[in-house]
């Protein structure tokens, strides 16, 4: 029986440096008008992307409300830059633009990933001993343009697939010929990583480097014409090209399964290893993946695979699309949506009018400007502004960008729910992976413009008072130790009483920073009142709906519900420890103040001076700070 035909096709897209490939998903799993276009041919994303839907037969461009882009770039936000071609693009202007509903992107690797557990007998073929042990860690590796690494890890009725970079570890060699090979490679390479042989180029730099070992004159061979004489016989030297490709391959595979316990098997994908067919079956590579010494037993019970479906990555891409769209279209949707929720009893009337447009509407509400989103929801402009502002956002365009986010689906978030029947493995892998989720999803949501006032309010600050109740005691001591090391003058109060004397005494160049999960502590809000009473700034790291986040001069909203009734909370307090540690770290660069140097004792990246170690010999001056604010020097390189 077919699967039901979706209301709308999905547009599916892999996109490579050579070739973008498209696809309309018009039922689970099943793809139609499938084209490839060469990406040369075309000046950017969208005119590759708006060619394919001109030609497209009995479907209008607007019949197309949802899209799922695989691509070979790491994704980390709403820019896209491919690595190895000059293609870029924001996701947001992009589902604009296109006028999709939902426009995904994700890693080619990781839509790859999350296609294994979908994949059938016929799409895949097992080499080599072993059985996979079901609901276990699963490791991908695929050779092509580039070596991508991934792993499944299993997740109650799913799965959440890492984005790694694991094709840039260090390349081992395995015996003298590989030492020759590895020195051959140095010559032009500082560091050679195991991509730098398995690929398309280490094919040919393989070639070239036991050439030189041979003897024999140089000849320019590419990376098919290898293969083909390869595979053919009719070359020696190439026959062992492809053989020490296979066994380094090996190495590089038995690596991942170790360091993952993919107990589930080791699946291989990429462009290379499926076109040689049962020639790799028959290769080195599985009796160099099984040769780990004293783990060789262990490795022989790990089953391999080839992925032999020529839509998989395609696959990989609709299968997080879905994920997607059941995320949006359940209780909780974007994080912004279920933050409007949860708002909606403490908001006015007028921006509860607001509220609801946006919860109804929340499309038109990305898209429209102020005054219609004024006019839809029959209140004034000032109250939109006021609306955003009780969510801990600047302004209008602020909100924006966290509600694309939440729509866009770009970073997707999982929490897992801890049970009573887990395992403490079970129970440590969850904890650990919410707290993960929770870190990704705060940081896609981290402001900047208030993230530098509240560091340029701290470091000009005469003297910095921290104040926080109950568990969150902890995180203002651990903020007193890391400003006083960095040369800021503060204390920590976690009693009322102390807090409400110390501001009494507060002076207006004073700035205090109040700690508080709920925001709704009784205490901490007359206290915040006395310090404003007495000219200092109150900075307050709370939820955003909260009447410390309105009360306060500056609020650095962290969002994150536990139950405090049930249990002690522990992602949230996390995560106002991260807070601190950002303020710390942009307060230093501020300042241009001397950073302690590194070592294995770190907190929060600064290191204890050692015993016998002067001050001097233990710091380092800071980097200065840009034009763009001390928040530039922490974003600057993340992916």
């Amino acid at each position: 029986m077919s699967e039901p035909r979706f209301d709308h096709p999905r547009l599916i897209a892999d996109i490579g440096g050579t070739f973008a490939r498209f696809a309309l998903e018009v039922a689970p799993h099943v793809f139609e008008q499938t084209e490839s276009l060469r990406c040369e041919d075309f000046a950017d994303f969208h005119a590759a992307i708006t060619a394919y839907l001109a030609g497209l037969k009995g479907v209008a461009h607007g019949d197309i409300k949802q899209a799922a882009v695989a691509i070979a770039n790491p994704v980390a936000g709403d820019q896209v830059r491919m690595t190895n071609y000059h293609w870029q693009f924001s996701i947001e202007q992009m589902r604009q633009r296109l006028n999709f509903d939902n426009l995904v992107v994700v890693n080619d690797f990781t839509a790859l990933a999350m296609a294994v557990p979908t994949l059938t007998s016929q799409q895949r073929r097992q080499f080599g001993g072993g059985a996979a042990i079901p609901r276990s860690m699963i490791g991908l590796i695929g050779a092509g343009t580039g070596l991508g690494v991934s792993g499944l890890i299993p997740a109650d009725d799913g799965w959440i697939a890492l984005g790694t970079e694991g094709g840039h570890t260090s390349f081992s060699p395995h015996d003298e010929r590989e030492i020759a090979i590895l020195q051959y490679a140095w010559r032009t390479h500082k560091h050679v990583s195991f991509e730098r042989l398995t690929s398309g180029s280490g094919i040919e730099l393989i070639f070239r480097a036991l050439t030189d070992r041979a003897g024999l004159p140089e000849r320019t061979l590419d990376a098919p014409e290898i293969t083909r004489l390869a595979l053919e016989g009719s070359d020696p030297l190439c026959k062992e090209t492809i053989d020490v490709f296979c066994a380094i391959l090996g190495t590089a595979a038995a690596n991942l399964a170790v360091s993952q316990g993919a107990f589930g098997g080791i699946y291989i994908g990429g462009g290379i290893v499926p076109r040689l067919g049962l020639y790799f079956d028959q290769s080195p590579f599985r009796e160099r993946f099984e040769d780990k010494g004293r783990f060789t037993d262990y490795m022989k019970g790990i089953p391999t695979f080839v992925i032999t479906a020529t839509n998989a990555t395609l696959l990989g891409a609709a299968v997080i699309l879905s994920s997607q769209l059941r995320e949006l279209d359940g209780a909780n949707g974007s994080a912004i949506l279920a933050q409007i929720r949860r708002a909606l009893a403490s908001l006015s009337p007028a921006e509860q009018r607001v509220a609801q447009h946006v919860l109804a509407q929340p499309r038109s509400a990305l898209n429209d400007p102020i005054a219609t989103i004024a006019r839809a929801a029959d209140v004034s402009q000032p109250t939109v502004i006021r609306f955003c502002r009780s969510l801990g956002c600047e302004g209008l365009s602020d909100f924006k960008l966290r509600l694309a986010s939440g729509l866009t689906g770009t970073i997707p978030i999982t929490h897992t729910q801890v049970t009573g029947k887990d395992s403490m493995l079970e129970l440590g892998a969850k904890v650990l992976g919410n707290t993960a989720s929770a870190i990704l999803q705060a940081r896609d949501h981290l402001n900047r413009d208030s993230m530098d006032r509240a560091m340029r309010m701290i470091a000009d600050a005469r003297r910095l008072e921290i104040y926080a109740v109950g568990h969150y005691g902890a995180v203002a001591s651990d903020a007193q130790f890391k400003f006083l090391r960095v040369g800021v003058s503060a204390v920590a109060y976690t009693d009322p009483r102390l807090q409400t004397l110390s501001a009494n005494l507060l002076r207006p160049d004073d700035v205090v920073l109040i700690i508080s999960s709920s925001g709704r502590i009784a205490e901490l809000l007359a206290v915040a009142e006395a310090a404003q009473e007495r000219g200092a700034k109150v900075v307050a790291i709370t939820e955003s709906q909260s009447p410390l986040a309105r009360k306060a001069d500056l609020a650095l909203i962290v969002d994150h519900v536990e139950d405090i009734a049930t249990q002690v909370p522990m992602i949230s307090r996390i995560l106002h420890l991260l807070m601190v540690d950002i303020l710390v770290v942009g307060v230093t660069l501020h300042r241009g103040a001397s950073l302690p140097a590194l070592g294995s004792d770190a907190t929060m990246g600064l290191d204890e001076v050692a015993p016998g170690q002067t001050t001097s010999g233990a710091r380092r001056k800071a980097p200065g700070v840009s034009a763009a604010g001390p928040l530039a020097h922490l974003t600057s390189h993340s992916r």
